[in-house]
């Protein structure tokens, strides 16, 4: 990989990563440094950094290279903000990241035509500028929020997809549960059948041919009197399959409507919603093999439901 290379010294550690490449000897302002790492143009040992690195402060020994003239990143790619009703996370030319509110199908159901989408307000906007379809490339619930990938193309469609049944995407959620898991972290192991009836996952043998095995890593975040904020990567993506994981184990999301049998099941605290946000996605670009990494923060329902749970502890 060509490009320039820097290696941070004792007078440098410490530095912000945006204000050491902005240095006079390097890109030579802040702007240039955001644009250069907003652009995936700058490495930081070997690793593609990205605009929410730029606060991360530097060590000895880090090496920081910038590669300016990086193919595919002439043009700014990335757009941020609400577009005609969407919050928009990122978008190029394959592909857009949005962030879903809580209440809108990502792609609408057969059985509930006339229900607001996601993939519905996408073709709408999109119509208005001559182009018919978008693809979805994955889903999450009606009732949780956060990142859901879309491709532009069928052929990004189908590269996407291809990494998620391969398992390469890390998704990573936030939820509050009823208790505390322990240990404080681990991984959760289930084989799941889908209820076609009932329209619900459940527990089935390891034997069971209709059964998929599903598979999360989760850790406590932070602990309150009745609750826990935790943090959960899904390494299967199974319908579901956060909220049945939990509720195997006694620890029911806050606002869950649906599995919520059993002991361990009371819902004591009031949210409208099953308390499940997913906070980061990380996928390979489909034209370049580039890393990208996005986030969404945590929306207000959410938030003020953390500062309630802190206040009662």
């Amino acid at each position: 990989m060509a490009g320039t290379e820097w290696r941070v010294d004792e007078e440098s550690s410490g530095t912000r990563l945006d204000k050491f490449l902005a240095d006079a000897t390097r890109l030579r302002s802040r702007g240039r440094a955001l644009e250069a790492l907003e652009r995936g143009k700058i490495y930081l040992n070997d690793n593609e950094a990205s605009l929410g690195d730029a606060g991360r402060r530097l060590v000895t020994g880090d090496v920081v290279r910038a590669w300016l003239d990086r193919p595919g990143s002439s043009r700014r790619l990335s757009r941020t903000g609400v577009v005609a009703g969407v919050d928009i996370v990122y978008e190029d030319d394959e592909l857009i990241v949005v962030n879903k509110p809580a209440g809108i199908l990502t792609v609408p159901l057969e059985r509930r035509p006339d229900a607001l989408s996601v993939l519905g307000q996408l073709e709408d906007r999109f119509r208005s500028h001559g182009r018919k379809r978008v693809f979805p490339v994955h889903r999450i619930d009606q009732n949780t929020s956060g990142l859901v990938l879309f491709a532009k193309h069928t052929s990004a469609q189908r590269t996407l997809k291809e990494q998620f049944k391969r398992r390469e995407p890390r998704r990573v959620y936030w939820a509050l549960v009823y208790g505390t898991p322990d240990p404080p972290e681990g991984t959760w192991r289930d084989v799941l059948v889908w209820d076609e009836k009932a329209l619900i996952q459940k527990e089935t043998h390891p034997r069971d041919p209709r059964g998929q095995e599903a598979i999360s890593r989760y850790s406590v975040l932070e602990a309150f009197t009745d609750a826990s904020l935790i943090e959960v990567t899904l390494k299967t993506g199974r319908r579901n399959q956060i909220r049945i994981q939990a509720r195997l184990r006694g620890h029911t999301l806050v606002g869950e409507d649906r599995y919520v049998y059993g002991p361990g099941s009371l819902r004591t605290i009031d949210f409208g919603r099953q308390a499940l946000h997913a906070r980061r996605l990380s996928i390979r670009h489909p034209t370049d093999g580039r890393s990208l990494e996005f986030e969404a923060p945590l929306p207000a329902d959410f938030l003020e439901l953390l500062t309630r749970l802190r206040g009662h502890r």
